[in-house]
């Protein structure tokens, strides 16, 4: 089939390769199919109130690099909305869409799988979040960049707690994975690493400081996920929601470096990278892996795969259903939190 008319949208909050999944859904319908591409500003909105932006081959050059998205995102939820999805049925029907491509996380795949098993529409999923927590895909593009500017903010605090014999706590990303946490505290070397899948118990965490203190080493490294569990109950309570329900995280780190001040005597300031993890250049990984990611989804708009996400599975990119995908968050498990244990200061639990 040639000639279609494609849409594209971008939802969530924004990630390291989008661009890239943009650009390779353009030059592979302009290169061998020879078909429109719309571009939805904004997620759902976009389709919602009909806001789009012709993409073609000229209008994508020089992307590839680029951080974000051109498309801008938003989490709207058209399930939430007065009418959304109406209205969003509406343009399919008047801008003669013969499917869209939608790259999100788990709330814009959500609705993508909604979309198409409830209203009957046309549409592919791509896998997006830095948290790597989607399920059915063995990585989602943007983690490694966000691993690499943790790792990176964790060599860079090593000298400065080493100079000032102090303990730096590190917050990352990681609402229900601790992913980014678990990465980078072992790339950086991290003393104690916190995710949201392990409730730690505080006393372990400053006992594992003191011992390190007693062995000559006079400063430490405390990385925790912005949704990591406290079993003193220090875990962040959000204050606002967006449209999918969701807290807004952020604070953890600064309670848990007062906390541990206070057990040890040890001076400790904290660190929270929030969204420098999710901006800048993506690695060429996430350049590649959002590339293959793209061309996978428009083979799949053309070949009728509708109800599809493309999916990193064994070192190949396929399309899997999407339904499937948004069934299960992808979370550490005891086992690849075991080698961090192996390591670190904390008691192993087998």
């Amino acid at each position: 089939m040639a000639g279609m008319r494609i849409g594209v949208l971008t939802g969530g909050g924004d990630c390291p390769g989008l661009n890239a999944v943009i650009r390779a859904v353009v030059r592979t319908s302009a290169l061998h199919h020879d078909d429109e591409i719309l571009g939805f500003r904004d997620g759902w909105k976009g389709p919602i109130e009909g806001d789009y932006m012709p993409l073609t081959m000229e209008t994508t050059r020089g992307i590839l690099p680029r951080g974000g998205t051109i498309l801008r995102s938003s989490r709207t939820n058209p399930f939430k909305r007065e009418g959304g999805v109406e209205a969003l049925k509406a343009t399919f029907e008047r801008e003669r869409l013969d499917g869209l491509i939608a790259i999100g996380g788990e709330d814009t795949l959500g609705v993508a799988n909604r979309l198409h098993a409830e209203e009957g529409l046309p549409i592919v999923g791509v896998p997006k979040t830095i948290d790597n927590d989607l399920g059915g895909t063995e990585l989602t593009f943007g983690f490694d960049t966000a691993v690499q500017v943790a790792t990176d903010a964790i060599d860079r605090l090593h000298t400065t707690a080493e100079s000032h014999n102090r303990v730096l706590v590190l917050e990352v990303m990681g609402r229900h994975a601790g992913w980014i946490a678990l990465h980078s505290g072992l790339a950086g070397g991290a003393d104690v690493i916190l995710i949201p899948e392990r409730p730690v118990d505080l006393d372990e965490v400053c006992d594992a400081i003191r011992v390190r203190h007693d062995r000559g080493s006079f400063f430490s490294i405390v990385v925790v996920a912005e949704g990591a569990k406290v079993a003193e109950g220090l875990e962040t309570i959000g204050a606002k929601t967006d449209e999918f329900g969701h807290e807004r995280l952020g604070g953890i780190g600064e309670r848990l470096a007062q906390e541990i001040e206070e057990r040890t005597g040890y001076e400790t300031r904290a660190t929270a990278l929030g969204h420098i993890q999710r901006g800048g250049t993506p690695t060429a990984f996430d350049r590649v892996l959002a590339t293959r990611f793209g061309v996978c989804a428009t083979h799949g708009v053309h070949d009728g795969r509708f109800g599809t996400m493309a999916a990193l599975r064994c070192g190949h990119v396929e399309l899997i259903p999407l339904a499937d995908a948004v069934a299960t968050l992808r979370t550490v498990s005891d086992a690849n939190y075991g080698v961090a244990e192996s390591v670190l200061g904390l008691p192993v639990r087998r």
